[in-house]
């Protein structure tokens, strides 16, 4: 009986302190529904394994029948093609990845587009249109992605078979030959499989098998996903013998991806994710991190989405998905591991690769493509890379990077 009380008062107490904790930061009224409906709800489940406290088990519990019902909408592939163009969040990458990589393929019949993407190819009906009026004449286009990516929001509502079935018939009109190939993958492992295979197809090539192919890495906020340092993951003994290139104690699929990935020569590698840092093994610092960095997205909302509307809805329910995964998950289970751009910076150059500009295309497209949103949002370059941002502060970033 004792031992119970004693847990009831451990998972209050820890419950309180981090509720405190999060108080502290609530100083502008644009924080406070994040607050109410975000960070409190997601240290309720986090508190409630901590301690044997039925009140916050119960809570924790009911909680989660709530964002079942509210956080596992499936998107259509015209909802989620509006959910993407809502904000420059995601239009960032995708409009400079698309200029980039039309330059990049200039005067290859064979183009193979490699998308790690969590937005599901929505940028590929754009990039198609795009490749389809060059001077030269339409290629043959191959299209791979991770086909067996974990669920995390957005989600699509129907299969990659049915998503690559619908993007051929999309190329077809425009005189484009169009394959699409989904490889069963994970970014658990650091998609060793996809690279394993890409590694062959590669082989076949040098051999003089096939036709040469431009081959583009297409990188959008989906690497982060992939387990870092921080992560207790696996000793060396273990590490996954596709990735043979981490001879330190620790291994890091994250690092040891993008050596695979400078490993395959291919034209240009698009890197393009969020500027933040929730890699910290501390969830008090990962708190004030998410907290300083998430209050964005819930800002940006009130420019364009009206109040109780199903749109904002599912915008909000993405933002709190996000933040329930970094206070309450860990492990593997704590996908959200974003690190700044600095330091994907130094991974890169770790790897091998050099960073190189954005043609002028490109950022004319972007800046275009800005002027269609609210004045907040605003872009900068950093050395040769692109930055959005709002109202002044860093949101994400777009990168190019080729073999060193």
């Amino acid at each position: 009986m004792m031992e119970r009380k004693e847990g009831e008062i451990t998972g209050l107490y820890n419950f309180f302190m981090f509720r405190n904790s999060l108080r502290s930061f609530e100083c502008k009224n644009r924080n406070r529904k994040l607050f109410d409906k975000g960070f409190l709800r997601a240290i309720i489940p986090r508190t409630a394994k901590s301690g044997t406290c039925k009140m916050l088990a119960a809570m924790a519990y009911a909680q989660n029948y709530d964002d079942l019902c509210n956080e596992t909408h499936k998107f259509s592939i015209n909802e989620l093609a509006n959910f993407v163009d809502l904000t420059p969040w995601h239009r960032l990458g995708l409009t400079s990845a698309n200029a980039t990589i039309i330059e990049a393929v200039e005067g290859y019949s064979l183009v193979h587009i490699v998308d790690l993407s969590t937005t599901h190819c929505m940028q590929i009906p754009t990039l198609i249109d795009a490749i389809a009026k060059r001077l030269e004449g339409p290629p043959l286009v191959k299209l791979t992605v991770a086909g067996a990516v974990e669920d995390g929001p957005p989600m699509l509502d129907l299969s990659y078979e049915e998503l690559g079935s619908k993007l051929v018939n999309f190329a077809r009109p425009r005189n484009i030959h169009m394959e699409f190939q989904a490889i069963s993958s994970s970014y658990a492992d650091g998609f060793s499989s996809l690279i394993e295979q890409l590694r062959m197809q590669k082989l076949m090539y040098s051999g003089g098998i096939g036709e040469l192919e431009a081959l583009v890495i297409n990188c959008h906020m989906m690497l982060h996903f992939v387990p870092d340092e921080t992560v207790p993951l696996i000793s060396d003994s273990e590490a996954n013998p596709n990735h043979p290139f981490e001879s330190s104690s620790v291994y890091s699929p994250r690092s040891t991806l993008l050596k695979a990935l400078r490993c395959l020569d291919s034209n240009v590698v698009i890197l393009v994710d969020e500027d933040a840092d929730f890699t910290s093994n501390n969830v008090a610092s990962r708190l004030r991190s998410a907290f300083s960095y998430l209050w964005i997205p819930y800002d940006t909302v009130d420019t364009f989405l009206p109040r109780g509307s199903k749109q904002r809805q599912w915008y909000e329910s993405y933002i709190y998905w996000k933040i329930q995964n970094i206070i309450a998950q860990e492990g593997l289970q704590r996908i959200e591991r974003l690190e700044p751009k600095s330091r994907w910076v130094q991974r890169m150059r770790n790897a091998d690769f050099r960073a190189v500009p954005f043609g002028e295309d490109a950022v004319s497209e972007v800046k275009a493509m800005l002027d269609e949103h609210a004045a907040g949002w605003g872009l900068k370059k950093e050395e040769d890379d692109l930055v959005l941002t709002w109202k002044g502060h860093n949101v994400a970033f777009a990168a190019a990077w080729l073999p060193a």
